[in-house]
């Protein structure tokens, strides 16, 4: 018997949750000796192991096979193109794998060689990771005291004094700005590395880290779990020998879901995951330390004109140099040669070249789209973004709209959750006669869907679009659609299943068929008429909405209500007997 796939998802999140409280409970009963606080230790080995959890998570909700007892629908023919033939960036490793541990809860009671304390340039107790310095004692202050302090994105060590561990290393997390996102995307990367470095340099072997980007500092979790991700697995492919485990300590179940969400796409344990990281996976999942590298800042060198060519000199004998020397190179001579080796620069475009082929591409998109603004469509100009600038430019506004009271925008029941349609995706509800544009700031409008769409987009989903009456207001046009779908991203795109859109109008239809020749035919071919609220009942079980009382009214108005009885009290729509 095969279950829906919804279900399949929640007893997985069921099984796993019970192997975390169990390797806890496991802890009072064989683990270490009680610390002074009175906890109990927790060896390496009583933490779960990321390569021997059966949780697998659920990129795909929706099911082929699983039949649609509603209504046959239109959409389920078609099928995205496959990302077969695509080389994965991060392939399976066992032996890699095998050195990642996901835990719930803070490091402190972990008997590892060594725990990660996130903290700021003055090594503040105050500011330090909540819960330390009352488990390490008095003495652990007072050295910190003697350091001088932590640089943003470096990393310090010290003893552990009272806690299980062997050291503390201490590192300074970056703030996050929208204007600096890659320069704290590159910080951040520097901490995590800095801390396995210090761990190798000082001879110890595991470590248990949380999460060092911080609410106070604006971080957006889940570009940050990125990075934190990938740094480890890359710092992993080169030093795994000299590292037994790596924990990954979370006390909030957003970013335990976060984690176990991303760690297939960058510790696949087979090759399915494999094959479905490889389309998951963002443009941008930088170098071979995990640090984003801008084409920019790169050094360029061409050949001088008329310079004659030489014979290539002989190689150098290379020097012996011991393995934990190696291990402590930031950046070796091979990743500097590598940029300066003219075959490996030709490969790469001239920055400078790029930048005046978007020029003109811009040039080319602004004339091109004039026609569309003398129709009344809006400003379609503009070349397209690529998926590294889609990616920076979501998670830009993503933290921004995290940062802002937004609960106006709430009030106007513009955009709102509703349940799951006939096949167990998720819906989202948008209700045109609520838009006022008059009374409405479109860039916070912006932000709020960013908000309310990102935990959606992670998977498939649907939209329902309620045109009801919305033919009485002023709506956007199609160049603040264009730009709204930039910034929601390729994901959003990719995962979208259907838009139902019910009592679509000429016109609605004829701004629909303009933005699939003008703006995305991709996506906007997944717009599904609905003329009748029983009809959008077949996609969407009546029960997994909810629906303004005027949407009923119009529907009768419309469709004249023959042969309909609808419940004044529930609003249920029947068919007469």
């Amino acid at each position: 018997m095969k279950l829906h796939p919804q279900i399949s998802h929640q007893l997985a999140e069921g099984w796993w949750r019970k192997q975390m409280y169990r390797h806890m409970a496991e802890t009072t009963t064989r683990g270490g000796q009680p610390t002074d606080n009175g906890d109990a230790v927790v060896t390496l080995d009583q933490v779960p192991r990321w390569s021997d959890g059966d949780f697998r998570y659920s990129y795909e909700i929706e099911d082929p096979h699983f039949p649609n007892s509603h209504f046959p629908d239109p959409l389920a023919s078609s099928s995205e193109a496959g990302s077969s033939g695509k080389v994965s960036r991060f392939p399976v490793d066992h032996e890699v794998n095998s050195k990642i541990y996901l835990w719930r809860g803070n490091p402190w009671n972990l008997e590892v060689d060594a725990v990660v304390n996130s903290t700021n340039e003055n090594l503040d107790e105050a500011h330090c990771s909540p819960g330390l310095h009352a488990a390490a004692g008095p003495g652990l202050a007072e050295e910190c005291a003697t350091l001088g302090g932590c640089r943003t994105g470096m990393a310090k060590v010290t003893n552990a004094y009272d806690l299980p561990a062997r050291r503390v290393i201490h590192t300074v997390g970056p703030k996050y700005a929208v204007k600096y996102h890659t320069a704290a995307e590159n910080a951040l990367s520097h901490c995590y590395r800095s801390c396995l470095e210090l761990l190798i340099e000082n001879g110890l072997q595991s470590i248990a880290m949380g999460c060092i980007y911080t609410e106070a500092k604006n971080y957006p979790r889940e570009p940050a779990a990125h990075v934190a991700i990938r740094t480890v697995r890359r710092f992993l492919e080169k030093q795994k020998d000299n590292i037994t485990g790596v924990v990954f300590c979370l006390t909030t179940a957003n970013d335990t879901e976060i984690y176990k969400r991303l760690l297939p796409l960058y510790f696949p344990r087979d090759k399915k995951e494999e094959e479905i990281a490889v389309s998951k996976l963002p443009a941008d999942v930088g170098d071979e330390n995990g640090e984003t590298v801008i084409d920019e800042r790169k050094i360029r060198i061409k050949p001088l004109p008329n310079a004659k060519k030489t014979s290539p000199k002989p190689p150098r004998a290379s020097l012996d140099v011991p393995v934990s020397d190696l291990g402590m190179a930031r950046r070796n001579s091979s990743y500097l040669e590598s940029y300066l080796d003219p075959a490996f620069m030709s490969l790469i475009k001239d920055p400078d070249q790029r930048r005046k082929e978007q020029w003109e591409r811009t040039a080319r998109a602004q004339n091109g789209f004039n026609f569309a603004k003398m129709l009344g469509f809006g400003d379609l100009g503009g070349p397209a973004l690529s998926a590294a600038e889609e990616y920076s430019l979501h998670s830009r506004y993503l933290a921004k709209a995290n940062s802002l009271n937004l609960s106006e925008i709430t009030e106007m029941k513009i955009l709102y959750r509703g349940g799951v349609d006939s096949e167990g995706r998720p819906v989202m509800v948008v209700v045109g006669a609520h838009f006022l544009l008059r009374c409405l700031d479109l860039e916070r409008f912006v932000l709020y869907v960013i908000k309310e769409f990102e935990p959606l987009i992670q998977k498939p989903y649907s939209i329902v679009y309620f045109h009801s009456a919305a033919s009485l207001q002023v709506q956007p046009d199609l160049g603040f659609m264009r730009r709204l779908q930039q910034i929601l991203g390729r994901k959003s795109q990719r995962n979208l299943h259907a838009i139902y859109i019910l009592h679509p109008t000429f016109g609605l239809k004829a701004a629909i068929l303009a933005l699939q020749l003008l703006v995305d035919g991709t996506v906007w071919k997944k717009a599904v008429y609905v003329d009748r609220l029983l009809q959008l009942f077949r996609y969407v079980p009546r029960e997994q909405l909810t629906i303004p009382d005027f949407v009923f009214q119009h529907d009768l108005e419309v469709n004249g209500g023959k042969g309909l009885i609808v419940d004044p009290r529930t609003k249920y729509v029947y068919h007469r007997p």
